[in-house]
């Protein structure tokens, strides 16, 4: 904790004047993250992400696929005490480091669900939805984005980014790939009810080796 806190003094003495979303995030939370969390804030932009979601305090949002949670504590500090933040994952070890960080540095807006391969279990009136590297994944996609467009409220928006692939592969084979075309993604999304508006400047995962893009839908 002293080295975090010298580390924010030095910015200051450097005369840092404007330190990113992210930059304050690391300085902040240092000390409770992995490496490989710390360096994802440099190619994943999470602040941007934040700004594609439309999220603000007092927020309910959704992060579908959360994983250890390395957006849904991001989230949880822009909404606020008074905002809700649904980390959701199939995984039940994903989930147990969820609560387990949760419990640890008493962040109770965040609520871990853990959920079934064709139900996210969301609760109702979202104001938005975050899926990150998780889309490939699902099995009944039609069910899962059914779901999704009950729980969001109209005018809510979903973001999904994903690993980037070629479009001459069998819809089966993604999964396995760990990446989907974005082109079958806007397709998949549109047919329930979500409206396309627009695709942002994607990430570059260097460590895998792996491209993703950036699409923002917004429900009808």
């Amino acid at each position: 904790m002293k080295s975090v806190k010298l580390l924010f003094v030095v910015c200051l003495w450097l005369g840092v004047s404007s330190v990113s979303f992210s930059s304050l995030w690391i300085i902040r939370n240092a000390a409770q993250e992995s490496d490989r969390a710390r360096k994802r804030d440099q190619w994943q932009r999470p602040g941007e992400v934040i700004d594609g979601l439309g999220v603000k305090s007092g927020d309910r949002v959704a992060d579908i696929g959360c994983g250890f949670g390395y957006f849904t504590f991001r989230l949880a500090t822009q909404v606020g005490a008074e905002g809700k933040v649904y980390a959701v994952d199939l995984d039940e070890k994903a989930i147990a480091k969820v609560r387990e960080r949760k419990e640890r540095e008493k962040i109770e807006q965040v609520e871990p669900i853990l959920s079934d391969s064709d139900n996210p279990r969301l609760p109702d009136n979202l104001d938005a939805v975050l899926i990150v590297d998780s889309y490939h994944e699902f099995r009944d996609y039609d069910k899962m984005m059914q779901a999704v467009f009950r729980a969001l409220k109209p005018g809510g928006r979903l973001v999904i980014i994903d690993g980037e692939a070629s479009s001459d592969r069998p819809r089966t084979e993604y999964h396995r790939l760990h990446s989907i075309p974005a082109a079958l993604v806007r397709e998949e999304v549109a047919r329930h009810n979500f409206v396309f508006k627009e695709s942002r400047p994607g990430f570059y995962d260097e460590e895998f080796g792996k491209k993703m893009y950036f699409l923002i839908f917004e429900r009808r």
